[in-house]
């Protein structure tokens, strides 16, 4: 069986799609994040949790504050990137979900305890996080997202004691030499058992 999805698009969100170490000079505009939002906001989430929030470091003085967070190696790109993205999960989630499952109110109730509502806010705004890399890949433009950064530093400059950060995503047009050699996949028969 055949995908649905023509060969080029598999290419430009997977196959031929890479994690960009470079970037052009290019911005990204305000429109294109919009768009890659509003195509990845309908992603499936648990319980239409949606706790993905993103933090776009656009300022010189927000990215100033941002590249010494970062590992080594990811602070040339990170200076360099037209922008960044932080992704984080809100682990106060559960108060949107009155909005965001209307037929069910009570599911807000499921979610008390802190400890619970971090291990699901975890796990589904890492679900949308490879969302919004594929995302944007879908605008045309290539991310660069890495877990190489100081959380705790992260989460002390742009967020809050209830946003645990869980990635730094570079995001614009390639630059020169902006792609390591691609390295090996698992085939099927790696990851897959039938019973």
């Amino acid at each position: 069986m055949s995908l649905a999805l023509d060969p080029a698009a598999q290419d430009l969100l997977f196959r031929e799609a890479r994690t960009a170490n470079t970037f052009s000079a290019e911005p990204v505009t305000e429109e294109q994040v919009r768009a890659v939002y509003d195509l990845v906001k309908y992603g499936p989430t648990a319980f239409n949790q949606s706790p993905l929030r993103i933090v776009l470091v656009r300022s010189a003085e927000a990215r100033e504050r941002l590249v010494p967070l970062m590992s080594e190696g990811n602070r040339p790109k990170t200076a360099t990137a037209p922008l960044v993205a932080i992704l984080a999960a809100d682990n106060e989630f559960h108060e949107e979900l009155p909005r965001l499952l209307p037929h069910y109110p009570q599911a807000k109730d499921l979610f008390t305890e802190r400890p619970v509502r971090e291990g699901a806010a975890a796990l589904n705004a890492a679900l949308q996080a490879g969302y919004f890399i594929v995302g944007v890949r879908a605008a045309g433009l290539a991310a660069g997202p890495m877990t190489g950064f100081d959380p705790a530093g992260v989460q002390k400059e742009f967020l809050d004691d209830d946003h645990t950060p869980l990635m730094i995503v570079n995001i614009g047009r390639p630059g020169e030499n902006a792609w390591f050699p691609r390295s090996p996949r698992l085939g099927y028969e790696d990851v897959v058992t039938t019973v």
